[in-house]
């Protein structure tokens, strides 16, 4: 159609989508297209705040790479990925739920491993911790031979996908779980980390006045046929961003007690013998959904081969 005004040009896109053969691909676009239009008439966008979005979403494009995807950390950083998770587990966001975001970080490629593995393949300081996991589904069984991935940063606040000093795949490991929907492991305790803000993301939050720091966790994603995939991050109790994770993912399903042992307490003696010292335990039980186990598109495939990023902390206004 001919546009004889602004309005003529919402209508012009929507007939034209009318046009696809394919329902939930014309539901999505024109619900998006309304959305869009009515953002940049009730802003009163200008032409040059429009050609900065534009370099904006370029620079999301251009910053991604096999081992850093800025679009996804966007996505967390304004919640968009907290609520996509939460709008398609737990009774469409009404009913708690163990799943969470995927995150930046998932490789697709982790090896697999026996339970009772080490998942560090690196040295480096920090205390170890003992994890046991346990999968169940909605009328409280246990699931077996569930493939479960587990990764984690360092206790420097690096995944090894960023730090070309750490052995390829440290802190990641793939396991099964047995009869009882069990599956177990050894690591060193995570902390907490900034997310990286040399990009668009860091732009966004200090305009925002925001600090760029996510709680310590774990991450699992666990895959099973007849179930749908669920990406879980379980978050340590004693970590003082809970409240204020800067990808909104803290929820109270997720947060775990990371408990502390020392000789003085009754379980003074580490589950492995060489584990001297001061040493975390942690257990969760995850829920997962009838549904499709299919997996998404990894969002990296390698480890990077540059210098680590600097850790710029940003502070909270």
């Amino acid at each position: 159609m001919m546009i004889e005004n602004q309005e003529d040009v919402t209508k012009a896109v929507l007939a034209e989508l009318a046009r696809s053969s394919d329902e939930r691909f014309k539901e999505i676009m024109s619900i998006a297209v309304k959305h869009l239009h009515a953002f940049v008439r009730e802003a009163k966008l200008t032409e040059a705040e429009y050609h900065q979005a534009c370099g904006i979403i370029a620079k999301l494009g251009q910053l991604t790479t096999p081992s850093h995807n800025e679009v996804v950390l966007s996505g967390g950083s304004l919640g968009v990925s907290a609520l996509v998770c939460l709008l398609n587990n737990g009774n469409k966001g009404q009913d708690k739920t163990t799943a969470n975001m995927m995150g930046p970080f998932w490789r697709g490629d982790q090896p697999i491993m026996p339970n009772g593995s080490n998942l560090v393949r690196s040295d480096m300081p920090g205390l170890p911790i003992f994890v046991d996991a346990y999968i169940k589904d909605q009328q409280g069984h246990p699931v077996a031979d569930a493939r479960v991935d587990v990764w984690h940063c360092s206790t420097e606040g690096y995944y090894e996908n960023q730090d070309p000093s750490q052995a390829d795949m440290n802190l990641r490991a793939s396991f099964k779980t047995d009869e009882n929907g069990h599956i177990w492991f050894r690591s060193v305790k995570p902390v907490g980390y900034p997310i990286p803000v040399s990009g668009p993301v860091g732009d966004l939050l200090r305009k925002q006045g925001r600090h760029n720091m996510r709680p310590a966790h774990i991450h699992f994603m666990i895959n099973k046929e007849g179930y749908k995939t669920q990406f879980s991050q379980v978050y340590s109790n004693d970590d003082p961003y809970l409240e204020s994770d800067v990808q909104f993912g803290v929820t109270k399903a997720l947060v775990a007690q990371y408990v502390f042992h020392d000789e003085h307490d009754q379980r003074g003696e580490a589950p492995d013998s060489d584990a001297k010292g001061p040493w975390y335990s942690m257990e969760h039980h995850f829920v997962i959904e009838p549904g499709s186990h299919a997996l998404p598109v990894p969002p990296i495939k390698s480890k990077s081969d540059t210098a680590r990023p600097e850790l710029v902390v940003l502070k909270r206004s």
